[in-house]
């Protein structure tokens, strides 16, 4: 006989309560789930061929477009339903091609480091002493305009305020509520006017400095690594560890002649028109009247260059993948159409999830399409189990999403928080109107360690981690798939 646990939910509306039937909690088929996860994985040789195999994936670039080509077959061999690429303009690919970063006097030393993104290249191998404008104001460096041309340039004072604490937990007992906002870029607007720090910028860009030095926020080698393509003329930049740059300044700080060796040769990528790509793929809905409504799943591909994104986002990539390939496996017959996203260019602003959102959610024009839209269901911003769910501040969702919960309890699951995070790509389907949620996860040397890193290594992520977020993403997707209605929308602000 099948165990199921029927839920009668009250929500609250103005005032007034009422009771939403859902479908009953199946839990003959959450085993099926987990047993075709932990007795016919195959997240080793996904999460293998995205790390070992093809390495780190930055937006654009031939490895990215090579990761999406097979996360395409691969969905496809499953057997899931139009299995695609879909293009977005982004701009151009880069590819670092040679790094020499050294100090050859007063003695020598190899310096952990490494070019920021779209840096362009320096003019040859630059052999000089580095002059150093830590700490001095826009204007006292646009005074230093003849010594900065083919200048390697120390542009930050010494590092001090380095990252030493991961976000709390927020599936903890004694976790305080929303002590977690620092690390997931919550409340943080954008200044409208150019920083001191973009601005110097354009000075050594305008007196054609050589290239540019700057300190890592990690300890202990970890080199924090991220940058924009800046365009044509742009000077090159590279990131030191914090502890090297450091001990460079304080040799200058005390007059001791330092001379470095620098040479950044990088290439653009534009053959392909400037395009990124999204990978999608659907299983479909079984019921006639429901099979037009869509519940999705995703994370995003593309990660930084200077380690190989296992944790951010190769692992929640193998998931969403590993999810599919399980509910297609045991047969399920979702009443509702459940669709698998893989983005490109989150690290770069949720840049392939807000184009797909644009051209498929957003607007008038898409006002059909976006009514049949039900939830998505993203993963990123940490790795290992999945313990619960940010809810976003929606409470009406808390009852559903609570049941759904309990019985993955014994896998690990923990607590659903009605708090929100921000910082990934479920924000682009809040924005179109439409609800978005994303997993607690693990944060242990996440935010101080792998986070956009060159620590960001396979040695980081437990495989085993990876197929219990399968079973929880493919349960909480299928759950919403046969539910008598649509997840409640977010309130519009």
């Amino acid at each position: 006989m099948k165990k199921h646990l029927l839920l009668g939910l009250m929500i609250g509306t103005g005032g007034a309560s009422i009771l939403l039937a859902q479908a009953p909690v199946d839990r003959d088929l959450l085993a099926k789930i987990r047993s075709e996860a932990f007795e016919h994985s195959q997240v080793e040789p996904v999460f293998d061929m995205l790390t070992v195999t093809i390495g780190p994936r930055l937006t654009a670039s031939p490895a990215h477009k090579r990761a999406a080509e097979w996360a395409r077959d691969r969905l496809a061999s499953y057997g899931l339903d139009n299995a695609r690429l879909e293009p977005w303009h982004f701009g151009r690919g880069w590819t670092l091609e040679k790094l020499t970063v050294e100090m050859i006097e007063p003695r020598y030393l190899p310096l952990i480091g490494y070019a920021d993104g779209w840096s362009a290249s320096t003019a040859g191998e630059i052999i000089a002493a580095p002059l150093f404008v830590g700490g001095k104001s826009p204007a006292e460096v646009d005074a230093l305009r003849p010594q900065l041309k083919g200048a390697i340039v120390m542009t930050e004072p010494i590092m001090t305020n380095f990252v030493r604490k991961d976000r709390p937990q927020p599936s903890d007992p004694e976790y305080v509520p929303l002590s977690a906002a620092y690390a997931t870029g919550i409340g943080q607007p954008r200044p409208d006017t150019p920083t001191a720090a973009q601005r110097m910028t354009q000075s050594l860009r305008e007196a054609g400095a050589g290239v540019i030095l700057k300190p890592s926020r990690g300890e202990h080698g970890t080199v924090f690594v991220t940058g924009r393509d800046l365009g044509p003329g742009a000077v090159p930049s590279v990131t030191l560890s914090a502890e090297q740059y450091n001990m460079i300044a304080l040799m200058l700080q005390h007059h001791v002649p330092v001379k470095l060796r620098v040479n950044v040769q990088s290439r653009f990528h534009d053959a392909d028109g400037g395009n990124a790509y999204n990978v999608l793929g659907e299983l479909p809905g079984a019921d006639p009247a429901l099979r037009d409504e869509v519940v999705m799943i995703g994370g995003h591909l593309d990660s930084w260059h200077t380690g190989v994104g296992a944790t951010d986002n190769a692992d929640g990539s193998t998931t969403v993948m590993e999810a599919m390939r399980i509910l297609k496996a045991i047969g399920a017959r979702p009443r509702r159409t459940i669709r698998v996203a893989l983005w490109g260019g989150e690290e770069q602003g949720l840049l392939g999830s807000r184009a797909w959102v644009a051209q498929h959610l957003a607007g008038a024009a898409n006002a059909g399409a976006r009514e049949k839209f039900d939830v998505y269901f993203n993963i990123d911003n940490g790795t290992g189990p999945i313990y619960g769910w940010f809810l976003q501040n929606q409470e009406t969702v808390r009852p559903l999403f609570d049941a759904w919960l309990e019985p993955l309890k014994s896998a690990g699951a923990r607590r659903n928080v009605i708090e929100p995070v921000g910082a990934t790509d479920h924000l682009s389907f809040i924005d179109a109107g439409v609800p978005g949620f994303n997993p607690i996860q693990d944060y242990v040397n996440y935010d101080i360690r792998t986070h956009h890193t060159n620590m960001d290594t396979v040695d980081r992520v437990n495989v085993n981690e990876i197929r219990q977020a399968a079973v929880v993403m493919a349960w909480f997707a299928y759950n919403a798939a046969i539910a008598d209605r649509k997840i409640e929308r977010p309130m519009v602000k």
